[in-house]
């Protein structure tokens, strides 16, 4: 099985603390003679104890940049979380995956990762923990598009329940994100129910004067420029595009609703 190299190669900082160790509980699952061949630091979650050091510098001495398969193995673990919030699993949330898996991975990987997932699936994950190791290891815009794919996923049926709501807004708290960046990612879900959604987006208030529109939204497009995630993969960095992008039709919303030039 390719899943084995691939687990294995290029990771750093999520084959310890919470992640490696439910990695660890399903690559036993995937792999005959269980985890004896692995690696064994975090697979086997002796570094999961509160208190613990998450950070590659802790670790080995110093601090690494995480490869893109860290952030690929971090955004398997939340989809899990997410995807389990509300008792379900749906086809919607599967395809929003498998899109991901097909463009980071080749056909073949895809399929075993998405093994990997349905293992995930079965454990009983902390994800505050997982997103806090997350935070010590990953820079701030890579999180913020680490929450968006997740809210995509949420949205994926049309539908934002109130258990994956409750699950996302710990995640992002616990990402380290603030409250106001992660109101004006879900304010993207809402154009069609929310009249204030561009102000929203902008993360501004819809009494903002003309100036401080222009303002929000040079501020907004210099934090979620997709060059700013551009180490984090292709996936990443189109997620910020997409934005990139919404930013600008919020501006130009405002611009039309108010006659700015």
């Amino acid at each position: 099985m390719s899943l084995g190299k691939w687990i294995l190669g290029g990771l750093g900082f999520v084959l310890g603390g919470p992640i490696g160790a439910v990695i660890g509980l399903v690559l036993g699952g995937l792999f005959e003679g269980g985890i004896k061949s692995l690696p064994t630091g975090g697979f086997f979650g002796d570094d999961t104890q509160s208190g613990t050091d998450y950070t590659a510098e802790g670790r080995q001495g110093q601090r690494q940049r995480p490869s893109q398969g860290d952030i690929r193995i971090s955004i398997l673990v939340l989809t899990a979380c997410v995807m389990k919030a509300d008792g379900h699993v749906k086809k919607p949330e599967l395809n929003v995956v498998k899109q991901f898996l097909l463009k980071n991975y080749s056909e073949q990987e895809a399929k075993e990762v998405l093994k990997m997932l349905q293992g995930l699936l079965q454990q009983n994950i902390d994800h505050i923990r997982v997103a806090q190791q997350i935070r010590v290891n990953v820079n701030y815009s890579t999180r913020l598009e680490i929450l968006h794919f997740l809210l995509d996923l949420a949205h994926a049926d049309g539908e934002y329940s109130s258990q994956e709501e409750y699950v996302i807004e710990q995640i992002s708290n616990a990402l380290g994100l603030s409250n106001a960046d992660y109101r004006s990612l879900l304010a993207l879900y809402g154009k069609k129910r929310d009249p204030n959604w561009a102000y929203q987006a902008l993360e501004i208030d819809p009494a903002a004067t003309n100036e401080e529109v222009k303002k929000a939204y040079r501020r907004m497009a210099m934090k979620y420029h997709p060059d700013k995630v551009a180490s984090a993969g292709d996936d990443v960095k189109q997620r910020a595009t997409e934005k990139f992008r919404a930013i600008n039709e919020a501006y130009e919303y405002i611009k039309t609703l108010r006659g700015i030039n």
